[in-house]
């Protein structure tokens, strides 16, 4: 039986905040299987965005996110841990 999906601290901060920029978001946390925690529609682009509290686990990925991160043959999968980091990816999208 899988555990709940945890859930960082800033997850809901980073959703408003990719949805104040007029960006499509849904958020997949609780997929599990090392799936990202959201997918992102921004400017015609569909984007996987893992969402990392720095201060909680350091930057770690578990084995399973590793591995799907190795296999995806899509875009690099977007990793945010801040405010700040959503609005310059979105500022480099102009």
């Amino acid at each position: 039986m899988r555990q709940a999906a945890r859930v960082d601290n800033n997850h809901k901060q980073i959703i408003e905040t990719l949805r104040s920029l007029g960006a499509t978001v849904q958020s997949t946390h609780a997929v599990g299987h090392g799936f990202p925690d959201a997918v992102v529609g921004f400017r015609g682009a569909t984007y996987l965005a893992e969402i990392k509290d720095g201060q909680v686990t350091g930057w770690k990925f578990t084995p399973h996110q590793k591995r799907f991160m190795a296999r995806w043959n899509g875009s690099p999968v977007l990793i945010f841990t801040c405010v700040d980091d959503v609005l310059i990816w979105a500022r480099s999208k102009k």
